[in-house]
């Protein structure tokens, strides 16, 4: 723990909690999604760069390429991955960083038999994009020797920046890399791009900025207090009914970490996709990310929730998918 945190500043901070997650709160709904989407950006009042209309993606599995599993060591621990090629062979490379409690593939989408990261690749691919996605440690296939109760935000940067290092050295990928970050792996991705990594540019997904906030809504205030005070494991109950144990170091994370911070000192693209609707990231924090970053930046405001209503369909997903494209060939690939 880097700093201290006794009883009495527990209490002032959970007891500040309400209050502080009313001052981030969203506008209210609009009458219409038209009006809803128009309404929060006239708030976002930074300046912001606009990517072209973005270009309608292939769908065909036929034009997908190959996938292959492969796998590197963070410390003695293996972190497993599928790297996905288009058919033209190595290509610039997308690092696509899940969220909490995710895996590689992600959550499934109705009516496709697709994760949402496992589709992304695909239409990357297509789009003429490589794409690594990886298991963090404690989740997924890369639970050999770590269990999830491990995890915290610093043991998922340093799997994401062994990523970056096992992609820079592997020849399928050719020319810059970018990042992808879903939920928490956006904080994870800000914090990488804050850090120095090698990037062309970051892509956000419903990202968190603010993980207090965030995980105090997740957790309830009061479990998040029992787990940074606690040097025993905590049980979590997460709205959608699953139960988890997390050790202490990943409370105190939450605590420490600042990913606006991180995001102030990269100076590179950015692109910040959010939902009005989202219930687990509030929206304003898409401004909390656009202020704090200082270089050329765009946001992609839309009528979903955090899952950009994978639980209805793709449609949703795969106009984000074309969005951030759209933004990263503005930079000149594939």
């Amino acid at each position: 723990m880097t700093r201290p945190f006794g009883t009495t500043l527990a209490a002032a901070l959970f007891a500040a909690m309400p209050a502080l997650a009313q001052e981030a709160a969203a506008p209210e709904a609009a009458d219409t999604p038209e009006e809803g989407v128009a309404a929060a950006q006239d708030d976002l009042s930074t300046l912001m760069i606009h990517a072209p209309w973005p270009r309608p993606l292939p769908l065909s599995d036929g034009r997908a390429g190959l996938s292959d599993r492969v796998s590197f060591e963070v410390g003695d621990t293996p972190v497993y991955g599928t790297l996905a090629l288009p058919p033209d062979g190595p290509a610039p490379t997308v690092l696509l960083l899940h969220g909490f409690t995710g895996d590689r593939d992600e959550l499934d989408i109705a009516g496709t038999g697709e994760g949402v990261f496992r589709r992304t690749a695909r239409l990357l691919a297509e789009a003429g994009y490589a794409s690594l996605r990886i298991d963090f440690r404690g989740s997924g296939e890369s639970t050999q020797g770590f269990d999830f109760a491990d995890t915290t935000f610093e043991s998922q940067i340093a799997d994401a920046q062994a990523a970056l290092d096992w992609l820079a050295a592997d020849d399928r990928s050719a020319g810059p890399l970018y990042l992808i970050g879903w939920s928490q792996g956006g904080l994870v991705a800000a914090t990488l791009a804050g850090r120095g990594a090698d990037l062309e540019a970051v892509a956000l997904w419903a990202a968190v900025a603010d993980p207090q906030i965030t995980f105090a809504t997740l957790f309830g205030p009061k479990t998040l207090e029992q787990g940074v005070l606690s040097d025993a494991p905590t049980s979590v109950a997460l709205p959608w009914g699953a139960e988890i144990t997390l050790n202490q170091p990943f409370f105190e994370g939450v605590l420490d970490a600042d990913p606006l911070a991180e995001i102030a000192r990269y100076d590179g693209p950015l692109f910040v996709a959010q939902g009005s609707e989202d219930a687990t990231v509030d929206p304003a924090q898409a401004e909390m990310w656009l202020k704090a970053h200082d270089g050329p930046q765009e946001l992609w405001l839309r009528e979903m929730d955090h899952t950009f209503d994978a639980y209805q369909g793709p449609e949703r997903l795969d106009d984000m998918v074309s969005a951030t494209v759209a933004f990263f060939d503005m930079l000149g690939a594939p």
